[in-house]
């Protein structure tokens, strides 16, 4: 059984950083592919980055490509997503999600091919 807890989220100016954490309380957290995504009111959620099960693949949308960092530490059961050079644009409540091992990036960017959601969290940039 998976079960997902974000934490990290908050009030940031623009330009600056904020980390995500992504903590798994099951035990077979090394058994899954996992995801960012956000959303805002109105829109549909959006693919932000993904991870495979070992770290050695990652996958960004091009909106936050060079500024966004997703790692994880399977020892841990958490994944990060590291925010740099944040914009107003920015501003979601972000998810991480859990799907098993194995899939292309292209699938890997849909949300509903994943099993396994946390509760989201806050993240708003002020200009």
């Amino acid at each position: 059984q998976v079960h997902l807890v974000e934490s990290g989220g908050g009030l940031v100016q623009a330009g600056g950083s904020l980390r995500l954490s992504c903590v798994d309380s099951g035990r077979t957290f090394d058994s899954y592919d996992m995801g960012w995504f956000r959303q805002t009111p109105g829109k549909e959620r959006e693919f932000v980055a993904a991870i495979n099960w070992s770290g050695g693949s990652t996958y960004y949308a091009n909106s936050v490509k060079g500024r966004f960092t997703i790692s994880r530490d399977n020892a841990k059961n958490t994944v990060y997503l590291q925010m740099n050079s944040l914009k107003p644009e920015d501003t979601a409540v972000y998810y991480c999600a859990a799907v098993l091992r194995g899939y292309s990036r292209t699938y890997l960017a849909r949300p509903d091919k994943y099993n396994y959601w946390g509760q989201g969290t806050q993240v708003t940039v002020s200009s």
